[in-house]
């Protein structure tokens, strides 16, 4: 792929390409580094939702296989994975596949050795956040050997806290309400020493790591072309951020190499704390 920014253009490997961020290396005991990927279209589709059913999918416009070995990257470099209730319903249901583990995929070729090789543990710790709790637990968790917390809201349904804690989990109380805020779950994540965070929670939880000034970093790609549908995600989608949703641009590729030949940037973005006031 040819990367346009920073510097002259010039072409560089896929494999490597997000390794070479070093991201596990870049939290503190006083800053973890919180990082979220999404790929979107030009138009701002990251799923579509079918009106009938309320099922989400990811089109296969938006699938690629330097994406996803990008995502791969970023995956074996985090301490800990942070996802929700409803990708754990959507695992259990089939509409999607576990990417809890790092090294299991075909396209992770190297990753789990280079955790080993770069003194991180064989998987990652996983955190499931989720207002209802109502979800099920893979059993590849438990086969992996994975550390597992549960975050939610201090409104939670207490029954189903109790189920959890019952079952062997550690609850964590994040948020006044019955979401989880990203403020309130950092702090108990640094407790427990975790400094690597990949956000795979979806669009609230970017929405609360920004609004709470806690996200470092955010990965994008973009695929070019156009899905439209009445019925999709974004990003985002609750109120309007203002200054909390300024970003600035850290690197911009560009990859021609996809199978219909349309093409994709991949852009990763940082807050950008000390910009002109708009």
């Amino acid at each position: 792929m040819l990367r346009l920014f920073p510097g002259q253009p010039e072409e560089v490997a896929v494999a490597g390409a997000y390794l070479s961020h070093r991201l596990h290396e870049l939290g503190s005991e006083a800053s973890p580094f919180v990082y979220a990927s999404f790929v979107s279209s030009l138009d701002g589709r990251i799923a579509l939702r079918d009106p009938a059913t309320g099922e989400s999918r990811l089109p296969a416009g938006l699938v690629s296989d330097t994406d996803f070995r990008l995502f791969l990257e970023l995956q074996a470099q985090a301490d800990c994975l942070i996802t929700h209730g409803g990708y754990l319903r959507d695992l259990a249901a089939g509409r999607l596949d576990d990417v809890l583990q790092v090294g299991m995929q075909k396209a992770a070729n190297g990753l789990a050795r280079w955790r080993a090789d770069n003194g991180l543990p064989p998987q990652p710790v996983v955190v499931v956040a989720s207002a209802s709790l109502e979800f099920p637990m893979p059993d590849s968790l438990a086969r992996h050997g994975q550390r597992v917390f549960i975050a939610t809201g201090a409104a939670a349904p207490p029954e189903r806290v109790a189920h959890w804690r019952a079952a062997g989990y550690e609850v964590l109380i994040a948020g006044a309400g019955q979401s989880v805020e990203g403020a309130a779950l950092l702090r108990e994540l640094d407790m427990r020493g975790l400094r690597s965070l990949y956000l795979l929670a979806g669009p609230r939880m970017l929405d609360t790591m920004l609004r709470d000034g806690r996200l470092s970093r955010l990965y994008l790609t973009t695929a070019h072309r156009l899905l439209g549908g009445e019925s999709f995600h974004s990003m985002l989608a609750g109120s309007e951020l203002g200054k909390a949703g300024r970003l600035r641009l850290g690197a911009l590729h560009y990859d021609s190499g996809t199978l219909d030949g349309t093409g994709q940037f991949f852009a990763h973005f940082e807050p950008w704390a000390h910009g002109p006031e708009l």
